[in-house]
């Protein structure tokens, strides 16, 4: 697997085999999840080989100068232009950078989600607890850096004065991995258009921008401190009581059916955790919290009186 071409062809599963025999003795595997391939940089680089695309790759249409790819499978380069970009990297950095593939991103980060289980389960070299920063090359366009719920300002200084430019996205891997790890993670741009539509194209020369800027990175990394993880708390908008008795301030935003719980919980957490809660798993979660953990204490109470 040479060029851009040969990784937009083959199924998840194909490309998982190939990249599993091209890093032959140097990997750590989940099979159906995962390929981690062991480095030397305290670097990360992350991709994932789904796509959004329910048929595999058959024919590929170009320009005329070869820059533009498209196809009418939908070319799939998000996020198979990350995957290429990984590869190419490690071949030409002269101190290689720790790889992760995973699987099926795109239907809820299956793939990351096992790596972190991994971790957690202490399955991983332990070097991995030694790197400083991870980037996943798996966003749109050509010079966005995403950090989704990562607020480490002097790592966002470092990575924008590449030429990147802060964006906003909803999730990615690096969105589990780099809190499970606590060190600070960006998504690049890997240079795909018109994403998750049939319309898909790859900008060539884009991508390559994407890999040296990311050969640079991984350059300094030596000379760079390890940037921790640190979440961002969204900010709460409080709203007057709602009766002169009312002492209690709540969120705005806070759907009917589960201010009570909200009110309950407050007993037990404060309003950043109970909102850092929610910005990460959505307002369901106040009910599986009081499920299991308070209401347990409760029943437990009732019983002993």
């Amino acid at each position: 697997m040479k060029t851009l071409e040969d990784f937009l062809r083959p199924t998840q599963k194909q490309l998982f085999k190939r990249l599993c025999k091209k890093f032959k003795g140097k990997t750590l595997i989940s099979k159906g999840n995962f390929i981690l391939v062991r480095g030397q940089a305290p670097v990360m680089l992350v991709s994932h080989l789904d796509t959004i695309h329910e048929e595999p790759v058959r024919d590929i249409c170009k320009t005329a100068d070869g820059n533009i790819l498209m196809s009418p499978q939908g070319i799939g380069g998000d996020d198979r232009c990350g995957v290429f970009a990984l590869v190419k990297i490690y071949t030409s950095a002269k101190i290689k950078p720790w790889l992760l593939f995973t699987c099926d991103e795109e239907v809820g980060g299956i793939g990351a989600k096992a790596f972190c289980r991994a971790h957690k389960q202490h399955q991983l070299p332990k070097e991995i607890d030694s790197i400083k920063f991870i980037i996943e090359i798996d966003r749109r366009d050509s010079n966005d850096a995403v950090y989704y719920h990562c607020a480490n300002q002097e790592f966002e200084t470092y990575i924008n004065g590449k030429g990147f430019k802060t964006a906003q996205g909803s999730f990615s891997d690096i969105s589990l991995i780099a809190p499970e790890l606590g060190v600070a993670a960006v998504n690049l741009s890997s240079s795909y258009h018109a994403a998750h539509t049939l319309h898909e194209y790859i900008n060539r020369a884009e991508l390559d921008g994407t890999i040296d800027r990311v050969i640079n990175i991984i350059n300094d990394a030596s000379k760079l401190p390890r940037f921790e993880y640190i979440e961002h708390i969204q900010p709460v908008e409080l709203r007057k009581p709602i009766s002169r008795n009312e002492s209690l301030y709540l969120p705005r935003r806070v759907p009917a059916d589960l201010r009570d719980i909200y009110k309950f919980l407050l007993d037990f957490y404060s309003v950043n955790e109970l909102e850092s809660f929610r910005a990460e798993f959505g307002d369901e979660i106040l009910w599986q919290i009081y499920n299991d953990e308070v209401a347990p204490y409760y029943c437990e109470y009732f019983n002993q009186k």
